[in-house]
């Protein structure tokens, strides 16, 4: 048997607040004009929030607004200073994007397997699923703060899938009063959602420094865009080369990521397959991909002409409706938590 490991951010990691409030402001903007062009970053810490990046857009928005709801939301206080420093987008980009083309270069990936019913590795799923459930504890348990993550490390056969989990690590802030309460809830959690899907945890690692009560952006700063493995699919695949978070869909960084993902659920139930993984890879300002390419259990597999059609950005928005999406949900626990129909 094989080790291997993959991890998630709670939703109130410096990191994934920052995420969280570019998806947040991305929808505020998009919502008063659905042609918003947008790339919003975030950076926090040490009770300063700067905000910047580019935006195009008729939509009149308050940033500082809507950045203290997202904190209230998470559990953190609003008492920062917010630094707006939003400027247009440059000319230059929208010419390629005003006629269909692609709002930038970049590859990237999409993943399907049939370990679970949402076509993700079954250790994918469990920390999904715990990280919601802690951000549900955390509302109604005060001993529970918003930062934190967690870690599988597990066993897998020669087709890889999980046998058994030999450590189940979790790094979450508390009020450090009652411990064993507080470990015991999350050690039965963590068993009680590894149970429906037949796995046995051998050793739990909890807070192994001993304490875990500075955090957010106290504790650590946070950026957008530093946690793009989790935002995809945690290590089980390989990785486009942008964030997701805070682009509108003509940036293909977010567009392609999730027609890959579309394309790899499609071909994985066609064909019955094991795994399928695809690449997307774009050229800013023109139209169709420069490449696709299916890999898979069974080897490469050669895509239809059709689907570079179907792959260029305003196909793959008008299609998917991600001009619709709740871009903030997406960016709380990852954005791939269910199998596209």
């Amino acid at each position: 048997m094989t080790l291997y490991s993959n991890e998630i951010v709670f939703r109130g990691h410096p990191d994934r607040v920052c995420d969280q409030i570019s998806a947040s402001l991305l929808r505020a903007y998009m919502d008063g004009d659905s042609n918003t062009r947008a790339g919003i970053e975030v950076c926090g810490g040490k009770k300063r929030i700067f905000i910047t990046g580019e935006v195009t857009s008729k939509a009149i928005v308050d940033v500082g607004q809507i950045t203290k709801r997202v904190l209230r939301d998470i559990g953190y206080s609003t008492e920062y200073e917010i630094i707006n420093n939003l400027g247009l987008q440059s000319p230059d980009i929208s010419k390629g994007v005003d006629i269909g083309g692609a709002g930038d270069n970049g590859m990237m990936f999409g993943y399907a397997c049939n370990d679970t019913a949402e076509l993700l590795p079954t250790a994918m799923v469990i920390l999904q699923r715990f990280a919601e459930d802690y951000e549900h504890l955390r509302k109604y348990n005060s001993n529970f703060l918003p930062d934190g993550k967690a870690q599988i490390t597990g066993y897998y056969d020669d087709d890889f899938k999980l046998i058994k989990i030999k450590d189940f690590t979790i790094c979450y802030q508390n009020l450090e009063i009652c411990r064993d309460m507080t470990d015991k809830i999350l050690k039965d959690n963590a068993k009680f959602i590894c149970d429906d899907y037949g796995i046995e945890i051998e050793n739990f690692n909890i807070n192994p420094t001993g304490k875990f009560l500075i955090g957010g952006f106290e504790g650590d700063s946070g950026l957008t865009g530093r946690k793009i493995v989790v935002d995809a699919y945690q290590s089980f695949a390989n990785v486009g080369g942008g964030c997701m978070n805070g682009k509108d869909p003509s940036k293909v960084d977010f567009s392609g990521a999730y027609k890959a993902r579309q394309i790899a659920c499609t071909y994985l139930k066609q064909r019955d397959l094991k795994w399928c993984e695809v690449q997307l890879s774009y050229s800013i300002g023109l139209k169709r991909p420069m490449a696709v390419y299916i890999n898979s259990d069974i080897g490469s597999i050669k895509p239809l002409p059709t689907l570079f059609i179907d792959c260029e950005p305003s196909n793959i928005i008008c299609d998917l409706d991600l001009k619709r999406l709740n871009f903030e949900e997406q960016a709380k626990f990852g954005h791939f938590r269910k199998a596209f129909q």
